[in-house]
């Protein structure tokens, strides 16, 4: 299942604008999770959802940074400074385990997409029982192999969305 480019235009369904918005957050939260991470950057990131809900990430924490914001012609304490790091050792390699696990996530949502993707081109080209090509079967076959690819469908999703709530659940322990 390749990537395609999106026109960028309000999507105009709401389930599929809710989808892309949660997705598209938690990759903005783990892009801004890795920056920090590797280059010591203090990061907030505040999003409103379609819905009117706020979510936040923020590192060291959402209030330090906004704090530093509004304060930003003050010169950081030293203790401040101090206090930040070393609360930054304590949970790196927490935060360290836990990138490692949702990197592992991404990798099982992945190897699932390119199982669906395989499945897809197989029920193009499969027999139904093994009898006759797909072009050659009646109404009622065709409605009982549809039924079934339907439920294959929905099994696959569900497993989909299970492994993307388990991945948003990581970025969210991981703003802790």
């Amino acid at each position: 299942m390749g990537r395609r480019k999106l026109e960028m235009k309000k999507i105009e369904k709401s389930s599929s604008r809710l989808v892309t918005f949660s997705k598209r957050r938690s990759g903005a939260f783990k892009k801004a999770n890795e920056l920090s991470t590797l280059c010591g950057a203090e990061i907030a990131i505040i999003v409103f959802s379609p819905g009117g809900k706020p979510f936040s990430f923020g590192k060291p924490n959402i209030e330090t940074v906004v704090n530093r914001f509004q304060n930003r012609n003050q010169k950081r304490s030293r203790s401040h400074e101090n206090g930040s790091r070393a609360s930054n050792k304590k949970t790196q390699k927490r935060v360290q385990k836990l990138n490692h696990e949702l990197i592992n996530l991404d990798a099982q949502v992945e190897s699932e997409n390119q199982k669906n993707e395989k499945f897809n081109q197989w029920g193009n080209n499969c027999l139904f029982e093994g009898k006759q090509p797909i072009e050659q079967l009646d109404l009622n076959h065709l409605k009982i192999f549809k039924r079934q690819l339907n439920d294959l469908c929905t099994n696959s999703h569900s497993q989909v969305m299970e492994f993307q709530a388990s991945q948003s659940l990581l970025l969210l322990a991981n703003m802790e």
